[in-house]
């Protein structure tokens, strides 16, 4: 064995294929100094178990992008490095066996194809034609993605590993990591049972260890060691060496071809979790005892496609625990916890088919500071306090497992592991019927039930017109016709102080925050290619505090981004002041009239204009309040010390008991918020779409001298243009039902896909947003000449395209 390295740029911790493919991408980025650490042999810990089943679907542009680059460094990884990988494009098929799975699958397809894939759609007979074993009596339909495949996991990890000795990079097995030095929160180097390594950069890929050892440095990390069983069978005739892979979601299995026989595992309903207790030490190369009795359920499913297993010779049943997490996608990025330490784990047994492209990405984000492309469904930081406990996490990702392979329902909600985070207007709004979904632990109300008249608050599920629909149109519709209160406490919510508070947000955000205390700063902050890292609201409390609010979801993301972009040497300082602060959202026309029977503060136009923020004193609290909109309509956000908020809650029903007063949830601020063409981070804008390409460049502050991130290409683009506009598109069938990614096609032409939709109840009409591409350039002359279609489920609809919002009472511009 060679030495170990005295020093090295980046240590990686695990030599599974997420580890070896990091190590391989950054020696192809010229960090030959990089040292990969095993404390037993590569692939030791799950990945030599994996079944190694290759897709490359999911519900995201760039998720897919990425597993579609795992497939092209397999196609060709075998000749560059002289090793087998078992890789084999046999195509993948995916069954449908209900009418509703068979509309899920038509939706993938058109997923798909706005995504660039080719998925097609065949017949039960056209899919047992590519796969004669199976029995067809229950199957409606099925989709074929031909560049689907298989591969080994222990070969493909070796031929990495040997790219990346070849590129430069030092690969050490039987080297166990013991701990990360630090000195004042700064990675010094790690310590191992062969030395130290003096380093500036730790990845840990090492799998289901991974949440342990990060909890050493402070690191949450959300994932859990789940028990998951495959069979392997003797040979069978008929299993030809190019049989496509399968997925039968409605018997919760797979198969793949394996020397003339097959593997078949699943995800059953009732997983079992593993070293609930900590992974016992040595564990490598290891399987766990197999359960027999636990995978009866799967076989009992499979005989039923597969009759051919019933006489068919059992090799063994493989039980290898692998790591899952709470929302079933892998876990990428640098720790918001620890500056240079950086994570690749939570595979959720898709480790083979996301090998080589989170290899890459994480690479990338480690050598570049920054990851290719928006990869948010996997960032690390889309987790947060709720995490942290260890059977909270168990309990959540047991749940995901279970659904792994069941109908993902538009809008489906999670069970378990809920009511953690309540706002303290929780059991008066469960009282009036309040529907409440999860946002990061938080309950929040959806829509309300009319409990009077006998509707249960419960979402019922399809692909229809789900059960909440015509509440939530009542809701959109007191919106804009009387006054209602949403309760948003669950914002998270900043404070930036200091002398330097100014300078500090001047620089990390786009629209100017210079100006007086009161002013109210609608903004977003870019990265240096001008893409959006947070869109938010900033209001000028004090000469030198501001008050920050964003996203639910995005509290762990934003806090990060700020904080990491204090520029060094400025007295500012973030805090998160979150659960400290209560939200009534108090919106539509009667607003005013609401609130002027519970203030003596001026809340006239005049006196509390539009984009302006002020302490009111309102029904006996002090209230900071923001005149602002996210639904179209007069309306102000009020932030309050939590203790109060039960007590404003009461004063502003009462007082608008004669002015139509409603509570409404999410599903209603999401409808508005598409008529009024207001953009959502996560879907509509993110690092990957600048302010220009999404239509937002009224919120960038280029007519000043002020210098920000990403200014210089902001002025890029105004100057040479841009390749892709968002822009509103509207169906006027209003029975269409628009969910998001559904292909945009112009003149015939795919040329992007629906980033988030829904329906207009003031239109009656299904609204969405999207982006529309051109390599040649995209403009308002361009968007308008075109003829636009929408393909939903495989069919294409007629559709306008529209620049202006489509509902604006310009509540901004009239008094009242």
């Amino acid at each position: 064995m060679s030495e170990l390295p005295k020093s090295a740029k980046a240590v990686i911790i695990g030599g599974g294929i997420i580890g070896c493919s990091v190590a391989y991408h950054l020696a192809k980025l010229g960090w030959t100094d990089t040292v990969l650490l095993e404390r037993k042999k590569l692939t030791s810990g799950t990945t030599f178990h994996a079944a190694g089943l290759v897709g490359q679907l999911r519900s995201n542009a760039n998720i897919t992008e990425l597993l579609g680059y795992s497939v092209d460094l397999y196609n060709r990884l075998e000749e560059e490095t002289g090793l087998g990988t078992g890789w084999k494009m046999n195509g993948g098929l995916r069954l449908a066996c209900n009418e509703e799975r068979w509309t899920e699958v038509k939706r993938q397809a058109t997923t798909a194809h706005s995504f660039g894939l080719d998925m097609q759609l065949l017949t039960p007979q056209e899919a047992q034609d590519l796969w004669p074993l199976m029995d067809i009596g229950d199957v409606v339909g099925a989709a074929f993605l031909p560049t689907d495949g298989q591969a080994n996991p222990s070969d493909i990890t070796q031929a990495l590993a040997k790219g990346a000795r070849m590129n430069g990079a030092t690969i050490m097995e039987d080297t166990k990591v013991l701990s990360i030095e630090m000195e004042d929160d700064v990675i010094k180097g790690v310590h191992t049972d062969k030395g130290f390594i003096e380093c500036e950069k730790v990845i840990c890929c090492a799998g289901q260890w991974t949440r342990n050892f990060a909890k050493s440095v402070g690191v949450n990390v959300p994932l859990v060691p789940v028990e998951h069983q495959y069979m392997v069978t003797e040979q069978i005739a008929g299993v030809e060496s190019n049989l496509p892979t399968l997925r039968d979601p409605d018997r919760l299995t797979y198969y793949k071809e394996e020397v003339g026989g097959l593997v078949m595992g699943g995800y059953e309903p009732n997983p079992i979790p593993w070293a609930m207790d900590g992974i016992p030490k040595g564990f490598h190369f290891t399987l766990l005892d197999s359960n027999f009795d636990h995978f009866e359920q799967l076989m009992e499913l499979s005989l039923g496609r597969v009759p051919a297993l019933e006489t068919a010779g059992i090799k063994e049943l493989v039980n290898g625990p692998e790591s899952f997490t709470p929302d079933g996608n892998f876990i990428l990025g640098e720790a918001p916890e620890l500056k240079n330490f950086f994570v690749g784990a939570g595979f959720n047994a898709f480790g083979i088919a996301s090998g080589g492209g989170a290899g890459m990405v994480l690479a990338e984000w480690v050598a570049k500071g920054e990851p290719p492309f928006d990869v948010w469904p996997v960032d690390i930081r889309r987790f947060g306090s709720r995490h942290f406990d260890d059977n909270w996490v168990r309990t959540r990702t047991l749940e995901a497992y279970g659904k792994h392979y069941t109908i993902a329902w538009p809008h489906e909600e999670h069970s378990t592991g809920r009511g953690g985070r309540k706002s303290p207007l929780y059991d008066r709004l469960l009282n009036q019927g309040a529907c409440f979904g999860e946002k990061l632990g938080w309950e929040r109300p959806n829509w309300f039930a009319d409990i009077e008249n006998g509707q249960e608050a419960k979402d019922e599920y399809s692909y229809g017109r789900q059960n909440w629909f015509e509440k939530v149109g009542k809701e959109h519709q007191n919106t804009r016709e009387n006054v209602s209160v949403f309760d948003q406490s669950s914002f998270a919510k900043f404070l930036m102080v200091g002398p330097d508070a100014e300078k500090a947000l001047n620089w990390i955000c786009a629209n100017d925050v210079s100006g007086p205390v009161g002013s109210l700063i609608y903004t977003q902050m870019l990265n240096d290619h001008g893409g959006i890292e947070c869109d938010l609201t900033v209001a000028r409390t004090k000469r030198d505090e501001y008050y920050i609010v964003t996203g639910t979801g995005y509290a762990t993301h934003d806090f990060h981004w700020i904080s990491s972009n204090i520029p060094e040497g400025l007295n500012a300082y973030l805090i998160d002041i979150t659960s400290s602060k209560a939200v009534l959202s108090i919106m539509g026309p009667n607003a005013r009239k609401v609130l002027e029977k519970l203030t003596t503060d001026d809340i006239s136009h005049e006196g509390f204009t539009f984009g302006t923020a002020k302490e009111i004193g309102l029904a006996g609290a002090p209230v900071l309040a923001f005149r602002l909109t996210y639904v179209g309509e007069l309306g102000w956000e009020l932030h309050m010390p939590s203790e109060y908020a039960a007590n404003v809650y009461d004063a502003i029903m009462e007082a608008g008991q004669d002015l139509g007063i409603q509570n409404a949830g999410y599903r209603a601020i999401e409808s508005c918020r598409l008529e009024k063409g207001y953009r959502a981070w996560s879907s509509d804008i993110g690092p990957d779409h600048t302010p220009i390409e999404a239509g937002m460049g009224f919120a960038v502050k280029l007519k000043t001298n002020i210098d920000f991130k990403g200014r210089k290409a902001i002025e890029k683009q105004k100057a040479e243009g841009v390749q892709k506009r968002m822009a509103t598109f509207t169906v006027d069938d209003p029975d269409v039902i628009l969910l998001g990614r559904e292909t945009i096609y112009r003149d015939g032409v795919r040329v992007g896909w629906l980033s988030s939709a829904g329906f207009g109840y003031t239109l009656n009409k299904p609204i969405g947003f999207g982006y529309v591409r051109n390599k040649d350039g995209v403009d308002a002359d361009y968007l308008k000449s075109g003829e636009y279609e929408l393909e939903v489920a495989t069919k294409r609809v007629k559709a306008s395209l529209h620049l202006a919002p489509l509902f604006d009472p310009k509540m901004d511009k009239v008094k009242q």
